[in-house]
């Protein structure tokens, strides 16, 4: 079964420059967008506002990432180290 894309899932771009990427789903925006980070290219001061049809979720999720941000404590590197340890195999 395919995860839903929603809050804290990591997430693969299907379409764009970004093809292939991994992302993380940071905020929905509603039912069509969603907000983006990867805390490279896209960090928190610029996420990218994608369309959820253009995104693959994956079986991981960052619940971690989603406190921090709730308290506005969210870093860039904390995307990227978790982004990091994802396994795609």
């Amino acid at each position: 079964m395919i995860p839903e894309v929603k809050r804290g899932i990591c997430v693969l771009s299907k379409k764009g420059r970004d093809k292939d990427r991994m992302f993380v789903v940071l905020y929905t925006v509603d039912a069509d967008f969603a907000l983006i980070g990867d805390g490279e290219t896209r960090k928190l001061d610029h996420l990218k506002r994608k369309k959820v049809k253009h995104l693959r979720a994956l079986p991981c999720e960052f619940p971690h990432l989603l406190e921090l941000a709730d308290k506005n404590q969210l870093k860039d590197s904390d995307i990227r180290e978790a982004l990091a340890s994802v396994d795609l195999n």
